[in-house]
């Protein structure tokens, strides 16, 4: 059983930057794609980043296009902690932010893919 707990959403304006992390425990990190979803009120919950564990590809990254080239997804194997760098931040980036890990091999870029997933952080950004 693997539990997730996200970090460092908050209130931003348009044009900031923030930077979520992940804490992953009770499992064994290296085994696990690590992806980010959100989700606005009213919308479906959505793919954001994903990447692959370092024993399946080799940490390939994986974008959303709506967030290619203004984000950045990372993960320190020696901390079990996979972070999410947000730049150029827009108010329509706003949502609740989910981390999520689920076994290597399969489409990172699919909810139904992750098996495990965090409580959310909120982040919102201001016009």
């Amino acid at each position: 059983q693997v539990q997730l707990a996200e970090s460092g959403g908050g209130l931003v304006q348009a044009g900031g930057s923030l930077r979520l992390s992940c804490a992953a425990s009770g499992g064994t990190f290296s085994n696990y794609d690590m992806g980010w979803f959100r989700q606005a009120p009213g919308k479906a919950r959505e793919f954001v980043a994903a990447i692959t564990a370092i024993s399946w590809s080799d940490d390939s990254t994986y974008y959303a296009d709506s967030v290619k080239g203004r984000f950045t997804i990372s993960r320190d194997y020696a901390k079990n902690t996979v972070a999410l760098q947000m730049n150029s931040l827009k108010p329509e980036d706003t949502a609740v932010y989910y981390c999520a890990a689920g076994p290597t091999g399969h489409n990172p870029t699919s909810r139904w893919t992750y098996r495990y997933w965090g409580q959310g952080t909120q982040v919102t950004v201001s016009s």
